[in-house]
């Protein structure tokens, strides 16, 4: 393990964004994470943890100490005739693993396939996509604990899951470095979560009567793909905003006002299509310098070449501004402002 000094964030983060940290260090195991944390303590530096970089927008380089980390490993650790419980290091590529669960015939993760980042930053969002959300299949983690240096252990209880949230966005935000996920999959009688009309529409139009895990893995894959940008050619983070739950009686306002308005059903009443809002107050496909709306998705920000952090984190703000202004709905940030 190296500590280097004003090192280059710029191909680190998807957003692309060029801005440095004052110190940066890879980790591979628990030990050299120990010896970062010995080295540089929480009270003196500030730390910023990295794992695919697909979730934060920089708004100016990090005078602190960036950690990546870069822990590998995939292995069984429970199994029996109709379930596995998989456990993942946190450095593990999300997308590689998913596809490696498919692969082996475990069911549950595959509507969450080519969502960017890394395993270890996936149950701090609790990420989710196409009626599926990482709690469905979540058996418990463990993480390293800054304060003391010990080793804990999070069931779902724990971690105190919700919509884009968890524990670890909370009261627990920034006291534990999550180092592995245990994930409980079925073997066989999969339980496929075939809700959203466009995965429906393309098994049809694909002619698949009896879809199988892998065929729904590469249906979600080629509707993200259809949908949303590469950040290799396009700097972006995926979905900027996350989508609003409002009162059953906010949503038949709106409803009765907006006819076309998208929204499903939620726990805490309905949840709106933020895409839908944003497109409707006419920011789909705007731009602003190399800082724009892509003109497929609207909830997704980008960043057309140069753009700085903070000219995407403005236009976010009014955008946030135009949607609140035009339905009476705020937006919040999907995406960790740094």
């Amino acid at each position: 393990m190296r500590i280097i000094e004003n090192h280059s964030l710029k191909s680190l983060n998807t957003f692309g964004i060029d801005v440095s940290a004052r110190y940066f260090a890879e980790v591979e195991t628990l030990n050299e994470l120990q010896q970062v944390y010995d080295l540089f303590p929480i009270e003196t530096t500030p730390h910023l943890l990295l794992g695919g970089g697909s979730n934060l927008l920089f708004t100016d380089h990090y005078e602190g100490l960036v950690i990546k980390i870069n822990l590998k490993g995939i292995e069984v650790v429970e199994e029996n005739e109709s379930e596995v419980v998989v456990k993942a290091a946190a450095g593990e590529d999300w997308d590689q693993f998913v596809s490696f669960c498919v692969l082996h015939g475990w069911g549950g993760l595959e509507n969450l396939s080519l969502i960017p980042g890394h395993v270890g930053s996936s149950p701090i969002q609790n990420i989710g996509a196409y009626g599926v959300e990482l709690k469905d299949c979540f058996e418990s983690l463990e993480a390293f604990e800054k304060d003391n240096g010990q080793v804990r252990y999070f069931s779902a209880q724990a971690c105190q899951f919700g919509y884009r949230d968890s524990i670890f966005k909370r009261e627990a935000k920034g006291k534990y470095v999550i180092l592995s996920v245990n994930f409980r999959l079925r073997k066989k009688n999969h339980l496929l979560n075939l809700g959203y009309g466009a995965i429906q529409a393309e098994l049809q139009q694909r002619g698949v009567l009896q879809p199988t895990i892998a065929d729904v893995r590469e249906v979600v894959c080629s509707i993200r793909q259809s949908k949303l940008p590469d950040p290799a050619v396009t700097g972006n983070a995926g979905s900027f905003f996350k989508n609003p739950v409002v009162e059953q009686s906010v949503f038949e306002r709106l409803k009765a006002e907006y006819p076309g308005l998208v929204a499903f059903p939620d726990k805490g009443g309905m949840k709106l299509a933020a895409g839908w809002l944003i497109e409707q107050a006419g920011w789909k496909g705007f731009r602003e310098g190399d800082a724009g709306v892509h003109p497929l998705q609207a909830l997704v920000l980008v960043n057309y070449g140069k753009a700085s952090g903070g000219e995407i984190a403005a236009l976010s703000e009014k955008i946030k501004a135009s949607v609140s202004k035009t339905f009476g709905v705020s937006l919040e940030t999907e995406v960790n402002i740094v």
